[in-house]
């Protein structure tokens, strides 16, 4: 496995398929007696007032757009 200049790797299908890892899961990582391991964590996901507008911004749209979209203009 390769660590990618931003510290990133790819978690392997089949340890994502056994912890139930999947997009836009949480996890963290442990430390025990100089080992580490990855946990699912059940910490809330994106939660409030903008989770509902996640996603649907596109180059298409101007900033006032968004702006009345996200403020309820």
């Amino acid at each position: 496995m390769r660590v990618t200049a931003k510290g990133q790797v790819t978690i392997p299908r089949n340890i994502r398929e056994t912890l139930g890892i999947v997009p836009e899961s949480e996890i963290d990582f442990k430390e025990e007696n100089g080992r580490f391991y990855i946990v699912k964590t059940n910490k809330p996901t994106l939660n409030g007032s903008f989770k509902k507008f996640r996603g649907i911004a596109t180059a298409n749209m101007s900033t006032d757009e968004i702006l009345h979209l996200t403020r309820d203009i």
